[in-house]
């Protein structure tokens, strides 16, 4: 099967379906069309998945984007963006040494160069950006057509960690890996890449201080789980109704908000004395943002959001799906439906039952900044603590 014909799938399919192509003007359109037509008919892969990313960066919308991770082949290193520094969180054995480390440079050209480097692959805010760019800085065929190889021999990775001091790590860029071995599809932050939800819904009792409620995930394959756990969760809100909560949506990439409308309801019918914290970051999407952008239009002041800016403004286009792309092994994410949490306004892509839930928030400004640097228990069980008694002092 030619891979052309995965770009013959991008034209029928995604392009007059996903209205964010709609801001994109023809003459650009047409050019990166045709960019990737040739590196189809050169049957580059490589070459062709990226200008397929540039393709669909064009209108600018974080969930409109190719997911190549497993399509390629990577550098065994794991980077994640850690507030705006690149750390290595996982490698293979060879590097474990400089995990934790904050990545300066590859082959002498400064982190940050890099990165502007990577604009025309990536769509959305730039924290969306800081969480989906790093595969590209072990992406071997990537490096090269941002000029930092030569796509073969070795490349040199400058990593430092708390005290200062510098690791070089030097890697063969023939040694790679599955791409979603390291990098999986839907970017959480954590340093296992294969980590996934045990539960979309735990609950931790801190007594008269009050409960912190992690909500990791609002993706329910299943239909049941989600809409019993959060209904679950309802129930024992509302045995406490004037206890403060700490909400904690960090790394929850979204799923189906409509799904949490009963919880947001138990924390809104509270006491008006109930105060509430809610934990965000840059891997906070989609419609985790949602479920926060409803309970602060519900419970306005008496909510602290507290952390990094999140992943996604709060107009976008979503909804849509994901298409695979038979001949390369890469698939695209596609919208379908406008939503504009800031303005409350709908358009005729905007699906009913959506459409009777949006309120117009404005905007999501952070009461606190926070960014956690460490996965240890017993801090985060003390900052949960200190985070829970300020919202009551």
């Amino acid at each position: 099967m030619l891979i052309i014909q995965d770009l013959e799938q991008i034209l029928r399919k995604v392009l007059p379906t996903d209205p964010s192509f709609r801001s994109v003007r023809q003459e650009e359109l047409d050019n990166a069309i045709h960019k990737a037509r040739q590196e189809a008919l050169a049957h580059s892969s490589d070459e062709f998945l990226l200008s397929l990313m540039s393709l669909l960066a064009l209108p600018g919308n974080g969930h409109t984007r190719l997911i190549p991770n497993d399509a390629i082949s990577v550098l065994p290193l794991r980077f994640v963006t850690i507030g705006c520094a690149v750390r290595l969180v996982d490698a293979a054995s060879d590097f474990s040494e400089a995990i934790g480390g904050e990545l300066l440079s590859i082959n002498g050209v400064p982190l940050r160069e890099i990165e502007r480097a990577t604009e025309t692959f990536l769509a959305g805010t730039q924290q969306r950006k800081r969480v989906i760019g790093p595969i590209l800085f072990v992406w071997p065929s990537a490096l090269q057509r941002l000029g930092i190889t030569s796509g073969s021999g070795m490349i040199e990775y400058r990593v430092s960690n708390e005290s200062g001091q510098i690791s070089e790590l030097l890697l063969n860029a023939e040694n790679v890996v599955l791409g979603s071995t390291f990098y999986p599809r839907n970017e959480h932050g954590k340093a296992d890449a294969s980590w996934s939800p045990e539960t979309f819904v735990s609950i931790k009792d801190f007594g008269q201080l009050g409960l912190l409620m992690v909500l990791p995930s609002f993706f329910d394959t299943s239909d049941t789980d989600l809409s019993n756990e959060i209904s679950e969760a309802a129930g024992f809100v509302r045995s406490r109704p004037g206890a403060p909560l700490l909400i904690d949506v960090r790394g929850n990439t979204g799923g189906n908000f409509l799904q949490t409308l009963p919880l947001i309801d138990a924390i809104s019918e509270g006491s008006e004395e109930r105060k509430v914290g809610l934990l965000v970051d840059k891997f906070t999407f989609s419609a985790a943002i949602v479920f926060v952008a409803i309970l602060k239009y519900r419970i306005g002041e008496r909510l602290a959001l507290i952390g990094e800016e999140m992943g996604d403004g709060l107009t976008f286009f979503a909804e849509g799906g994901i298409i695979d792309l038979c001949s390369s092994g890469a698939c695209v994410r596609y919208s379908t439906a406008f939503h504009d949490w800031a303005g409350g306004r709908i358009d005729l892509t905007t699906p009913s039952e959506i459409a009777e839930e949006i309120v117009p928030v404005g905007k999501l400004g952070l009461d606190r900044r926070f960014v956690a640097h460490s996965d240890d228990i017993v801090s985060q069980d003390q900052f949960c603590r200190d985070v829970l008694e300020s919202l009551t002092t």
